[in-house]
């Protein structure tokens, strides 16, 4: 499998079960890096792209992915060496859970691309099923992280099927997580929407609700997609 060049960096993906998506794009693109963050946690980190457009994108010192699957954290550590920004990017091979037991720290900037599939049914690619399954993490596991890794002036940024919105804003809630921005996503005019990408603080303010349509027809893209994603794909 051909890497995935971007215009900044490289993403070699032939070991991670979850290639790089539109979702992940999508989600390192919009997340705020306005209010500068120092530091930087990416949960669940795959090939590593969203530690690296955060990367690409903002001044943090120190940027701490956070992956289970050993090739996909091997893969991402190998992302990592080979970017321009190598002493700021950081892996860790650790469950999330792992991860809360051992870290004591807080973070400015919390993003998360998360497995959707709930479903029963399982593939014999037992890396993919583990990638793409909520049951090996559980979105009231990362409400949990969030409660112990976010600054005070952090923000936490994660998309979801856009059913799941108003519930996981509702668990966020419980803990005092505001939603402040969502964007829907829909892939083209006539299709519903299919992503909410939400930012999360403890600050309650009104929210700003935008809306994404991806295509105008197959593979021609619309202006608000071209512009919010031009700084990294090569075509754009």
């Amino acid at each position: 499998m051909k890497p995935f060049k971007f215009k900044e960096f490289t993403v070699h993906q032939e070991r991670c079960a979850m290639k790089i998506g539109t979702d992940g794009v999508l989600l390192g693109a919009w997340t705020s890096v306005e209010h500068n963050p120092y530091n930087v946690l990416d949960i669940g980190s795959g090939t590593g792209i969203l530690s690296l457009m955060i990367a690409q994108r903002s001044h943090a010192d120190q940027i701490e992915a956070i992956e289970i699957d050993d090739d996909a954290f091997e893969q991402c550590v190998e992302n990592f060496e080979n970017s321009p920004w190598a002493d700021r990017l950081f892996c860790f091979h650790a469950s999330l859970l792992e991860y809360i037991e051992a870290v004591d720290e807080k973070f400015d900037l919390i993003i998360c691309n998360p497995p959707f599939y709930t479903e029963d049914y399982k593939t014999k690619d037992s890396a993919r099923d583990l990638a793409r399954f909520s049951d090996a993490m559980p979105l009231e596991h990362i409400i949990f992280a969030v409660i112990n890794f976010l600054s005070e002036k952090g923000k936490f940024s994660i998309v979801l099927p856009y059913k799941d919105e108003q519930k996981y804003i509702e668990e966020a809630s419980l803990i005092d997580l505001f939603p402040n921005r969502i964007l829907r996503v829909r892939g083209n005019e006539k299709s519903d929407i299919k992503r909410s990408l939400i930012e999360f603080s403890y600050s309650e303010c009104p929210i700003k609700i935008s809306e994404l349509i991806i295509e105008t027809e197959r593979h021609h893209y619309t202006e608000d997609y071209i512009n919010l994603t031009k700084d990294f794909y090569l075509k754009m």
